[in-house]
């Protein structure tokens, strides 16, 4: 859980880092509704070109994706199992007993998992990228238009970058108290379901206990700091676009269209 690299932000000095945050936005969701709607390799290989393309121009270190992709490891081998052993086809590469893998259930399984550390990738260069301050100014930017229908943008692009910054933040404090709760004898790896559930109740509880007070302190100290939301609130910096800016959101643009090209030629 410690290698979670979701909620993290890497400061660096390069051309991802300074393009706009709402154009940043607006490609995760782009890169994201691709992904849903690839159904083949090829749309798979332009997404992963694209990510290619994202972390070099970010100058992070590719180490923090292969880390991000440890922590979902489980996910991944689970989600290639499921497909395995599950989808039904005619091909048949492997039988043993009521064990069946079909070359159908292969290519759904590596479809899968592509689909997932795409996924992960892509939605970890946001934070990666992105200070929180840039992060809250960008969401609150494109939820805007909902102030016409007195929907508060700036408290839910509030909650939504302290939620993000908030997973990293958790995910330390539960293996601190994991190796606290070892030290004392606990044992996690061993016994059934029932008692692997049961023993994860020293772990659930002051991580709950951690978070609140975490949240008690957040809040005291936005209201040492006379945080009121977005009432008379004015920005240092007013975000503008700028060419990179219009270039970034034409290869989203372009990218995007040419996974869902691919859909389409194949059905």
């Amino acid at each position: 859980m410690t290698k979670i690299t979701i909620g993290q932000y890497y400061p660096a000095d390069s051309i991802l880092h300074n393009i706009d945050a709402r154009i940043k936005l607006i490609g995760v969701f782009s890169h994201i509704t691709a992904l849903l709607l690839a159904n083949n390799f090829i749309g798979y290989g332009i997404a992963a070109m694209y990510v290619a393309l994202i972390i070099k121009l970010s100058n992070v270190p590719p180490r923090l994706m292969v880390r991000g992709l440890r922590a979902i490891l489980f996910m991944l081998t689970f989600a290639l199992l499921i497909n395995l052993l599950l989808a039904q086809g005619d091909n048949i590469l492997f039988r043993f007993g009521f064990i069946r893998i079909t070359e159908e259930g292969l290519i759904l399984g590596a479809q899968m998992v592509s689909r997932l550390i795409l996924l992960i990738i892509g939605t970890s260069m946001l934070t990666l990228t992105t200070s929180p301050i840039r992060l809250t100014d960008g969401i609150e930017a494109l939820l805007r238009p909902l102030k016409i229908i007195k929907i508060p943008a700036h408290d839910i692009a509030m909650m939504m970058t302290i939620a993000l910054r908030f997973i990293p933040t958790l995910a330390d404090e539960m293996a601190k108290i994991m190796r606290a709760q070892k030290a004392r004898g606990a044992n996690f790896d061993t016994g059934g379901i029932k008692s692997r559930a049961r023993n994860l109740l020293p772990i659930l509880v002051p991580l709950f206990v951690s978070a609140f007070k975490r949240a008690d302190e957040l809040a005291t100290a936005m209201e040492a700091r006379c945080y009121r939301g977005d009432t008379n609130r004015t920005k240092l910096k007013e975000m503008k676009m700028t060419p990179k800016d219009w270039i970034a959101l034409g290869v989203i643009i372009i990218t995007t269209t040419l996974i869902i090209l691919t859909r389409m030629c194949s059905s």
